[in-house]
């Protein structure tokens, strides 16, 4: 399930950097863009600390 949800935001964030006209025109990512990758970036560590449980590491 961790991977299903890391991988729903990973392609809601590169769908959005795709098509936001603010993150094409300016060098800065717009508010909403660092949102979806701050959901992202949790959604990676969750993957990370459950795969780190199945393997038996702490």
């Amino acid at each position: 399930m961790s991977s299903e949800a890391f991988d729903n935001a990973r392609l809601t964030y590169e769908q959005h950097m795709r098509t936001c006209r603010q993150c094409h025109a300016d060098t800065v990512p717009c508010p909403v863009s660092k949102h979806l990758l701050r959901i992202c970036n949790n959604a990676r560590r969750e993957l990370l600390r459950t795969s780190d449980r199945r393997a038996g590491r702490p």
